[in-house]
């Protein structure tokens, strides 16, 4: 099993969702994040006054797979975040050892 996080632009959820659905994946935690990479940012004016803005508004994804879904979960967001510009974020998958469904105590793939 694998944990896939993907860092994407707030406005390329839903396309990730959807692309996501589409392989068969529907679970996954969503969180508001902020950061910045290459792009370092931007400028700004306000008030006539510039100032930088460091860290950019981005969406943290969480994903558990089984390991024969990685590959496609991880083409699913790429085609779904994906705008060609800097700044379309990242994917890195971690392995995942255990899971365990609180409610009724199932472990490994069958608790995703």
């Amino acid at each position: 099993m694998k944990l896939i996080i993907a860092i994407i632009k707030p406005f390329k959820l839903e396309d990730v969702k959807e692309a996501l659905a589409g392989v068969g994946i529907e679970g996954m935690t969503v969180t508001d994040v902020k950061g910045f990479g290459r792009q370092k940012g931007h400028t700004e004016i306000y008030r006539g006054s510039e100032y930088t803005v460091d860290f950019l508004p981005k969406v943290k994804l969480e994903i558990a797979v089984g390991d024969e879904l990685v590959g496609k979960a991880i083409d699913a967001i790429c085609t779904g975040a994906k705008t060609g510009k800097i700044g379309d974020g990242k994917i890195f998958v971690l392995p995942l050892e255990e899971i365990v469904r609180i409610r009724t105590d199932e472990r490994g793939e069958t608790a995703v």
